[in-house]
């Protein structure tokens, strides 16, 4: 679904927050601004499990592209809104497993795209970047097709990024766009913060607070939302969980509840 309005840049403004600086400072990192602390510290008090919930995902990340490397085979992934670069990038770990792995990552963040060049430098030809707005979904396939073949399966990850596209910009059309395009045998792995205020009272204070600071709004959205991004795939086990429930490994903790889900589905 190309919106055709061409690329969307957030403005380079460091007293504005950004979704990827503010992921950034929840990690641990040191590529955000003041506006991104404030922001993120504004959502942290609120009360929501942001912190355990951002380790999480990361570990949700490590678990399913192993899984998508190793016993699902996949040797091509396209990981849009990927945000900064942290420990356990997606080539990293894909790459780990099966080092002949093919990773286009998307954003359009200029911090972004800047660590991006840095971190690909001497790896062209098994890892790409291009820079594109998640909306933009013409544009994507037409400059990852550079890397990827999409004759053959790929993965394809949406992870804590859909949340930030309205409902006027059809989140469930970007995804079944991409993956109309990609071959049977791909895959799609999801993660997003849910509307579940019973795994998590306070996550409509913290998403309140946080789009306080920020042009671009966090848009909470139940299960059964999260679910329409699966129509016409198969789920593989567990399904649509919370993200310490998805075949969990020695790093999660099972008894941590969050208002968080993802999954991992194949196209028939």
């Amino acid at each position: 679904m190309s919106t055709g309005s061409g690329e969307r840049h957030y403005p380079f403004d460091t007293t504005v927050a950004h979704p990827a600086r503010v992921y950034n400072y929840w990690l641990g990192g040191k590529d955000n601004f003041a506006a991104d602390r404030e922001a993120g510290e504004r959502a942290v008090t609120a009360g929501a499990k942001i912190l355990p919930g951002v380790r999480a995902n990361r570990a949700f990340l490590r678990r399913a592209v192993r899984h998508l490397a190793g016993e699902a085979g996949i040797r091509q992934f396209l990981d849009i809104g990927t945000g900064l670069p942290s420990a356990g990038n997606t080539h990293q770990v894909a790459q780990e497993v099966a080092p002949e792995s093919r990773v286009v990552y998307v954003d359009n963040d200029p911090i972004v795209l800047a660590h991006a060049r840095a971190l690909l430098t001497g790896e062209a030809g098994t890892t790409d970047y291009v820079d594109a707005d998640a909306r933009d979904t013409g544009k994507i396939l037409e400059q990852a097709s550079r890397t990827l073949d999409f004759d053959k399966p790929v993965a394809v990850l949406f992870l804590m990024i859909l949340q930030y596209i309205p409902d006027a910009d059809d989140p469930t059309g970007i995804v079944h766009d991409i993956m109309q395009a990609m071959p049977p045998g791909s895959y799609l792995a999801h993660s997003d913060t849910a509307l579940d205020v019973s795994a998590d009272a306070n996550v409509v204070r913290s998403a309140d607070k946080l789009n306080e600071r920020m042009p671009t709004t966090q848009n909470l959205r139940t299960t059964t939302r999260l679910a329409t991004y699966y129509a016409g795939l198969d789920l593989v086990e567990p399904g649509l969980v919370q993200l310490p429930q998805w075949r969990p490994d020695e790093e999660v903790d099972p008894t941590l509840i969050l208002s968080a889900y993802c999954g991992v589905a194949r196209k028939p």
